[in-house]
């Protein structure tokens, strides 16, 4: 059974960092592309960033871009996003996941990703 854990979420405040994790079980992570997304009250889930399966690519949303930072380690099944400079706009549930194909690249597309976790709350007041 496949299982995509997040944590770390919380309630921060404006310009503050915090780190998120992910933690996978039952699936061949090593192999496969990973994301990180993110949705807030009333929108639509949208992606936040993503790590190519050989973890040589990085890719973000311009809305997170320089403040943003995705890592995975393999040894530990782990995927991470780094966030600073936190605001606001950065308040949502943000969800770890994982694409369905080995070896692949991916358009980073919410149907484009197969294993999702159940998220994690991210807070961010004024």
């Amino acid at each position: 059974q496949v299982q995509l854990v997040e944590s770390g979420g919380g309630l921060v405040q404006a310009g503050d960092s915090l780190r998120l994790s992910c933690a996978a079980s039952g699936l061949t992570f090593s192999s496969r592309a990973l994301g990180w997304f993110r949705q807030a009250p009333g929108k639509e889930r949208e992606f936040v960033a993503g790590i190519s399966w050989t973890g040589g690519s990085k890719y973000y949303a311009d809305s997170v871009k320089g403040r943003f930072t995705i890592s995975r380690d393999n040894a530990k099944k782990t995927v991470d996003l780094q966030m600073s400079g936190l605001g606001p706009e950065d308040t949502a549930v943000y969800y770890c996941a994982a694409t369905g194909s080995l070896y692949s690249t991916t358009s980073w597309r919410v149907d484009a990703m197969t294993y999702w976790g159940k998220g994690t709350l991210v807070t961010v007041s004024s």
